[in-house]
């Protein structure tokens, strides 16, 4: 850094030597629930992540080909087509499930049914 520094203005180690008194905690301000809720926790040195807990079966980003027309479709209804796919294809894997579970064994003659 070639230019000059700014002076801080105040003698920090002034005020790191300072102990506060007993009648100064008055002027400190209540902790309101507002105040709690923005603030970072840490356990030990760690911080804790605030908001929506790490999921135990997060998505999976993936590579997936499909037809356009499927695409559009669910592109326009609008925000959330990704999630709406999803969906979809669970609800038709939880199907499939049911059903398989439903129906009795049969033997098929090397071939592999298709979905």
């Amino acid at each position: 850094m070639t230019g000059k520094k700014r002076a801080l203005g105040s003698d920090l180690k002034k005020v790191d030597r300072h102990v506060i008194q007993p009648d100064e905690y008055e002027e400190i301000p209540e902790l309101t629930d507002e105040m709690a809720e923005r603030a970072d926790l840490y356990q030990g040195r760690k911080l804790i992540r605030r908001g929506r807990p790490k999921s135990d079966d997060p998505k999976q980003l993936i590579t997936l080909r499909l037809d356009a027309a499927v695409l559009r479709w669910f592109q326009q209804s609008g925000p959330g087509y990704q999630s709406r796919i999803g969906a979809a294809l669970k609800s038709h894997m939880t199907r499939k499930k049911a059903a398989a579970k439903a129906a009795p064994r049969r033997k098929t003659a090397g071939k592999k049914k298709a979905w």
